[in-house]
């Protein structure tokens, strides 16, 4: 069982940055792909970013390419995503989440998660 802790939520005025991160209690954690994953009121779960487990490959949505960049730290057990040239659009919960490829997008396929920390951005 992974269990994972995110936190570095807050919030900012659009056009800022925030850095969540994501640690992970798992002694094999480079083992797992990370993946972040955000929730906004009333919507699905959204695919974010994803990141190999050796950190060599990211897999980004499409929409949020060039904002948010998704990097590990193993000697950490910490896996983090930046967000730059935040909107009011980016307000959601951001959860983090363990999975087997880098290439899944789909939040059922992911194995573990986290309880996700809240982003506001205001206008």
């Amino acid at each position: 069982q992974v269990q994972l802790v995110e936190s570095g939520g807050g919030l900012v005025q659009a056009g800022g940055s925030l850095r969540l991160s994501c640690a992970a209690s798992e002694r094999t954690f480079s083992s797992y792909a990370m993946g972040w994953f955000r929730q906004a009121p009333g919507k699905e779960r959204e695919f974010v970013a994803a990141i190999s487990g050796s950190g060599v490959f990211r897999n980004y949505a499409d929409s949020l390419k060039g904002r948010f960049t998704i990097s590990r730290d193993n000697a950490k057990n910490t896996v983090y995503l930046q967000m730059n040239s935040l909107k009011p659009e980016d307000t959601a919960v951001y959860y983090c989440a363990a999975s087997n490829s880098y290439r899944r997008t789909i939040a059922s396929e992911y194995l573990y998660w986290g309880q996700g920390t809240q982003v506001t951005v205001s206008s």
